[in-house]
């Protein structure tokens, strides 16, 4: 006769479980804080015993004689995929990371893959969820397991409120003055995350607010050009290795060769793609911006299409708009479909460029904003970003298990994906100058956001923008004005004495509009990264 469990002791034993072997990321972020002493060991080991009650009473309170097992299950399968993530590349997982991993595609997915992954699942997530699902569990009648429910209950929440009063001293500086540990906690972040990104998804749509309907071209000159600017959105792209930052390493041999203005001190809204992205096209900057305002309030493509005078196209080879061109025309340039430059390994930002000559033509009556998303340095198979013969730095990391390179090689990696990034750039610039003597040309480059590379052991991006490190936030950009009518209207003199200003995607809207000389009542010059070196006042 088999052992009958009751479903108290399979819960002990999985939280138990999760705790001492699915928690290692939360332990030694906590240790950095409050390293082992005899001091510190017994509010350490209270530590332990209050997130082994914590998971506990969450089991306890939603489990069931029908779901008991699947949500052990889940649990352990979970808590081990997100143990892999956070031991790997010390990541953490709230709403916004959530969002970002909603939103990436197959390919990108497949490169956070790897062995490690897959025997962390199978020992931490699998094996243990065979022994629950295989367990002969006695399960009492409803109204008595209601009746366990809630003794169980106001125990643990008794012990609990005991070991946080009796360690005051501790927990007050551990929830006041050390809140990002909380973001460690496995699962018990990740869920209180994902029920924040659920209400936030599903929640009724707010009205849409449309905003610069008053937008119009102001032309001073009957038989001024048209503008044909070229914005492109880049990826994971770290000013500091940009050598026009002063990087030691020539990663922008081609763009240093270009008169251009490098914006040294840009920092991104975000750090993930999902956030970024729609935050760097709204009207409202860092501080006012949430995703409900951003899918809910026209942004700055839309503002341009409003003034009937501007065609728009994006091309993305990334993941998608994030809901920024909804409006406009789109073209999806990750697959061979419509991209010809697609080798074994993947499809390349320079088809991008290809057929954008017919795409002028037909819309040579008016002003032209081409948008193009790069995939850029997406991490974090870094050496799947360029073309061989740009491996120019060696030896590289040729895996997607970062832990398991060198910093040498994993920055060589991404130091040739930023070369390739480079040359991408400066076709961009050589594909715009023939189109310099029948229009105001101009390239603009933004990246989404930054990328860490084991600094102090952190990898990838999307921390948290609190405790994100600075390498997730300072990001490349650069301006380059044509070789015609453009870069007469502005001083360079001054844009150079500008280019180490404290600049953010918060610019971004503000001077679109300023260089497409659009007035609109949500225009805000101060924001403009160009006007004070506009020599015509009178476009503005």
């Amino acid at each position: 006769m088999k052992y009958k469990f009751k479903p108290l002791h399979v819960v002990i034993c999985t939280s138990l479980f999760i705790v001492l072997f699915n928690n290692y990321s939360f332990f030694k972020e906590v240790l950095k804080i409050y390293p082992f002493s005899l001091e510190n060991s017994l509010f350490l080991l209270s530590l332990i015993i209050v997130l082994f009650l914590a998971i506990t009473l969450i089991l306890i309170l939603f489990a069931t004689r029908y779901t008991l097992k699947p949500i052990l299950v889940f649990f352990l399968i979970i808590s081990s995929v997100l143990n892999y993530f956070m031991v790997t590349y010390h990541i953490v997982i709230d709403s916004e990371m959530i969002r970002n991993a909603m939103q990436t595609d197959y390919n990108e997915t497949f490169d956070l893959l790897s062995v490690e992954f897959f025997l962390y699942l199978f020992f931490l997530g699998i094996l243990p969820s065979i022994f629950v699902i295989k367990a002969q569990i006695e399960y009492k009648p409803f109204v008595s397991n209601l009746l366990s429910k809630l003794k169980y209950t106001a125990f643990i929440v008794g012990i609990v409120l005991l070991i946080v009063f009796s360690l005051s001293k501790f927990y007050t500086s551990f929830f006041r003055e050390h809140k990002p540990l909380r973001y460690y906690t496995n699962p018990t972040y990740f869920l209180y995350s994902f029920g924040k990104y659920i209400s936030k998804s599903y929640e009724v749509a707010p009205r849409f607010h449309e905003v610069g309907k008053d937008a119009k071209t102001v032309h001073v000159e009957a038989d001024e050009k048209k503008e044909l600017i070229i914005l492109v959105v880049g990826e994971a792209a770290r000013a500091d290795r940009f050598s026009l930052n002063g990087y030691d390493k020539k990663t922008n041999p081609l763009l240093e060769k270009e008169e251009l203005i490098s914006f040294s001190n840009m920092y991104s809204c975000g750090t993930s793609t999902a956030y970024s992205v729609p935050c760097m096209f709204s009207l409202y900057d860092k501080e006012h911006y949430s995703y409900k305002k951003g899918i809910s309030t026209s942004n700055i493509l839309d503002v341009l299409k409003e003034t009937g005078d501007i065609s728009i196209l994006w091309r993305d080879n990334n993941s998608d708009s994030k809901g920024v061109a909804l409006r406009v025309e789109y073209e999806d340039f990750k697959t061979s479909k419509n991209n010809s430059k697609c080798d074994d390994i993947e499809c390349r930002d320079e088809g991008m460029l290809v057929g954008l000559d017919k795409y002028i033509k037909n819309h040579k009556n008016k002003d032209i904003l081409i948008v193009l998303h790069q995939m850029g340095n997406h991490g974090p198979a870094y050496y799947k970003r360029y073309p061989k013969e740009f491996e120019k730095f060696k030896p590289t990391c040729k895996t997607n298990q970062l832990e398991k390179c060198s910093t040498e090689e994993i920055s060589n990696a991404y130091d040739n994906a930023i070369l390739y990034t480079d040359y991408f750039l400066s076709n961009v610039i050589k594909f715009l100058k023939p189109y310099s003597k029948d229009y105001e040309t101009a390239m603009l480059y933004m990246s989404d956001h930054g990328e860490s590379l084991g600094e102090n052991s952190v990898y990838l991006h999307g921390m948290p923008y609190l405790i994100a490190p600075e390498n997730q936030k300072h990001i490349a950009s650069f301006i380059w004005l044509g070789e015609g009518e453009m870069r007469k209207e502005y001083d360079e003199a001054i844009l150079k004495q500008n280019r180490q200003n404290l600049y953010s995607q918060d610019n971004l809207f503000h001077t679109l509009l300023g260089l497409f000389e659009v007035s609109t009542d949500v225009y805000e010059k101060r924001l403009d990264i160009l006007s004070n070196a506009r020599i015509n006042e009178g476009k503005e």
